[in-house]
Parts: structure tokens; C-alpha cells; sequence
């Protein structure tokens, strides 16, 4: 990728001429001086003002992206990418107000880019308008009917609107599309956990691990659905792991943000509470602050 570089309004200015103050010479008027704007350069200089902030993404970085991405629909207005990065952002911030009106923007520059109606999706699933969100990402489907990460959200938003059956059908067509997508067998897992279907819940969740030995969702999901089985110490092992892996599964809120129901809600507090597991939530080292996040009721 070409080194991304910084467009520099003040630059502009002086491009523009706005700096050229006209000074007298022996009383004659002076014509004022037309300068040509290059669209052509000033738009690809938003592109690369667009590359960085999408790098920036890729990092977190966020609040630094922002703005570089604002002053890059400036620059290339009529790229609906642009727009489209910006919404991006917004919604990573979860901004929804000025993600909607960039991505809508976006939308109206090109009706035909799945990825800004996935997007508009998106927006309305954090807002929790499941109904709208499942409309958003029919439509991006219309556009693109294999796009396995569009089924699955999808299938999620069928999820949040307790179509149960739909749902499990579109997390099977993203796994048909992609056989290594294990986020949707998980979330097929979480299903059949709600419904009673312990083991069938566990045989999706091993399969998850097997796709991906560092998941740490599925690898917790097991866990707490063997402990409860009965198998403890296994249980137990696997819980250790999964914490090692990643410490955010021992928020119940993460969890429920990452769309587990109630029953393994319930049963993941009773195994988090477990001495095993606080102790690994302890501080490993001397002068490490690992937080405890497990909400207390």
C-alpha cells in the first residue's frame, strides 16, 4: 500500500489563493488571479486521507480515524466508500445519529452497495431495532445472497426476534458459504441451549473449538454446559482456558451483549462464582490490576 499522506488545509488555502493579498503597484488596478482547483488530485488525497483512517480502525484508534475520515468526504463527496468508512467509525463509536445520516448518504450515492445497507443494519440492531435491522440485511442479501457474515447477522437479528427456526437456518447457509465461520455454529449452540437442547448445544460448541482452538466463547459455553452436565473437572479446565484466552467472557453483560439467553446466563454466574474461576480472575503477577467484572446481583 502507498504511504498514506495528510492533506493540509492551509495548503488548500494557498492552492486557492486566499493568502494572495493584492498589493498596489504604482496605482494600477490589478485583475485577480483564477486559480484551477485539480478535483482529480484533491480526490484521491481523500482516498488517502480514507486508507489511513481505515488503518487507524484496524487499531482502535478511533477519535484520531474520525476526523480524517470527515475532512475525506470533504475531499471525495461522491465516493460512497468514503461515506460508507464514515458511518463505519460513528458506529463504532456508537454514534448511531450521524452514522445513520453518513451511511444514508453513502446509500443515495450508490443504492447498489451491500455493504452500506449491512451497515444501516448494523446501526439498527445496537439500537435494538431487530425489525429493521432484519429488513436492512434482507435487502443487502437481495444484492449479495452468499455473503456469509450478511447471513449471520441475519440470522442474528432473527434471533432477537425469537424466529427461532429462521435463524438456525440462516446461520446454516453462513457456514455453507464458509466453513470455518464459527461464530455462527456458536450462536446455533446458543439457541438449542435455551431451547433444552443441552447436547445438542455442546456438539455445536465442540465444533466451534475445533475450528478455532482460541475462541474463547465457545470454549466457556462448553464448559459451563459440562459442569452443569456434571463432568466438573473438565469443566472446570475448560473454564480456566477460556478466562486465560480472554478475560471479557467473565462479564455477564459482555456475554449478553454477544447474545446469550437466560438459562446460560444463569448457569455461566453459578460456575463464574466458583473458587476455580475467581482464582483465575485474580492478579497473575505483582503489580497487575486484572479487574473483576463479574456483576454481582
Amino acid at each position: 500500500m502507498p504511504k498514506l499522506k495528510y492533506f493540509h488545509l492551509m495548503s488548500l488555502l494557498v492552492t486557492c489563493g486566499l493568502w494572495n493579498v493584492p498589493q498596489a503597484v504604482h496605482a494600477q488596478a490589478l485583475l485577480p488571479h483564477t486559480v484551477q482547483i485539480d478535483t482529480n488530485k484533491l480526490e484521491q488525497q481523500g482516498l488517502s486521507l480514507a486508507q489511513e483512517a481505515a488503518q487507524l480502525a484496524r487499531f482502535r484508534e478511533i477519535d484520531m480515524a474520525l476526523p480524517r475520515a470527515r475532512l475525506a468526504t470533504q475531499l471525495a463527496p461522491k465516493n460512497d466508500k468514503v461515506w460508507l468508512l464514515l458511518g463505519g467509525l460513528h458506529l463504532q463509536a456508537k454514534e448511531f445519529s450521524q452514522a445513520i445520516s453518513a451511511l444514508k448518504t453513502a446509500q443515495t450515492l450508490n443504492p447498489k452497495n451491500a455493504d452500506i445497507l449491512f451497515a444501516l443494519g448494523s446501526a439498527s440492531f445496537q439500537q435494538q431495532n431487530y425489525q429493521a435491522a432484519a429488513e436492512y440485511y434482507q435487502d443487502g442479501l437481495k444484492i449479495t445472497p452468499n455473503d456469509a457474515e450478511g447471513l449471520f447477522d441475519l440470522g442474528n437479528a432473527y434471533y432477537m426476534l425469537q424466529r427461532l427456526p429462521e435463524a438456525i437456518a440462516k446461520f446454516d447457509q453462513a457456514v455453507t458459504q464458509d466453513k470455518k465461520f464459527w461464530p455462527a455454529i456458536n450462536n446455533i449452540g446458543l439457541i438449542k441451549y435455551e431451547q433444552g437442547d443441552v447436547q445438542g448445544a455442546m456438539k455445536k460448541w465442540q465444533e466451534a473449538v475445533a475450528i478455532d482452538k482460541q475462541a474463547a466463547e465457545p470454549l466457556l459455553a462448553l464448559a459451563v454446559a459440562m459442569y452443569t452436565k456434571g463432568d466438573q473437572q473438565q469443566g472446570l479446565k475448560m473454564g480456566e482456558a477460556a478466562l486465560r484466552i480472554d478475560q471479557r467472557y467473565a462479564d455477564l453483560d459482555f456475554l449478553k451483549e454477544n447474545l446469550w439467553g437466560e438459562r446460560l446466563l444463569l448457569d455461566t454466574r453459578k460456575f463464574l462464582d466458583l473458587p476455580q474461576m475467581q482464582t483465575v480472575l485474580e492478579p497473575q503477577e505483582e503489580g497487575v490490576v486484572i479487574p473483576n467484572t463479574l456483576p454481582r446481583q
